[in-house]
């Protein structure tokens, strides 16, 4: 086991998490938290934005709530939600005299902690929350540390998946990078694939701190070599075990995404100019919707997905 240092994972996570943004941020996160008329525990910010400190970009949010009826919504909606979680919606205005747009993603505190932890086929929020986010707004200290301690079960449950897909000894940098690697082709993204080793170079000297850290929290044992390459240690049996449940996520992943990006063309105001936008910022090709298309986006969904996957858009 390797010596690391008296920082705890929760601690570092903590410390992250209290790290400042611009105001506008905090005034955008705070709106959307009275939206829930007190049932927001919390507002993550996390995605690009962050990463890049440029706010001309779409920000990324997450509010987290103790029951997601408490959202102004259609019972449809919130139905939906409870199913298939979370819901999604688009914001844009002027927060403190800074133009801002951003998508929000709203879940019930209770079901992020469950997929946080693993208990799901889907990746989409571990993988999403072992990168850095800011907790912008929170409703006390106590719901603070509730969603601390998710954070850190986020980053345990990612560490552990890339050290079953990872190499079998190398870098920290080179497990993160095959672990959202494999998450993207997990799921259905229009980004493309060198993305994801460009989470990792935004910020080698973070993941090469966070794995071991994370390792030690998730019991899993590893040797430290001196060029600076982990080698992580599986029982017997444990890492062929590890990659079948690894294989029922993966074939897993686009169905449970396409079956989101339905959900979204009658829950997600706005999502039709959302994915448009999305597609053109990261591939840079401009769709162009019919007034049909925006009018009835569920019906015209099936259309617009096959119309991607020939241009090669979506994988």
């Amino acid at each position: 086991m390797a010596n690391l240092s008296q920082d705890t994972l929760a601690g570092r996570i903590a410390a992250e998490l209290r790290e400042p943004v611009p105001e506008p941020v905090r005034e955008l996160a705070a709106q959307l938290a009275a939206r829930a008329g007190g049932a927001a525990l919390a507002v993550l910010y996390y995605g690009s934005t962050l990463r890049s400190a440029a706010l001309d970009g779409m920000l990324d949010f997450y509010v987290l709530l103790d029951r997601t009826t408490a959202w102004p919504g259609s019972r449809i909606a919130a139905f939906a939600n409870r199913l298939l979680p979370p819901n999604v919606g688009y914001v844009e205005g002027n927060f403190g005299g800074v133009p801002l747009r951003a998508k929000f993603a709203l879940i019930a505190m209770s079901q992020f902690e469950q997929r946080v932890a693993g208990r799901s086929v889907d990746t989409t929020l571990w993988a999403r929350f072992c990168q850095p986010c800011r907790c912008v707004w929170q409703r006390s200290p106590q719901d603070q540390q509730r969603v601390t301690n998710a954070v850190r079960d986020a980053t345990v449950t990612a560490a552990t998946w890339a050290a079953v897909l990872g190499p079998a000894q190398g870098r920290p940098e080179e497990y993160w990078a095959a672990l959202f690697a494999r998450t993207y082709v997990a799921e259905l993204r229009v980004e493309t694939g060198d993305r994801s080793a460009g989470i990792v170079a935004a910020d080698r000297e973070r993941y090469a701190w966070l794995l071991p850290l994370a390792w030690q929290a998730a019991g899993l044992r590893f040797e430290s070599r001196p060029d600076g390459s982990v080698q992580p240690q599986f029982a017997a049996g444990a890492h062929r075990r590890r990659l079948r449940q690894w294989s029922w996520r993966q074939r897993c992943g686009k169905p449970l995404n396409m079956l989101r990006l339905l959900k979204a063309a009658f829950t997600f105001d706005g999502g039709a100019d959302y994915v448009v936008w999305k597609i053109e910022r990261h591939r840079g090709v401009r769709l162009h919707l019919s007034p049909w298309q925006r009018r009835f986006p569920l019906l015209a969904a099936p259309g617009i997905y096959w119309q991607l996957r020939r241009r090669g858009i979506l994988r």
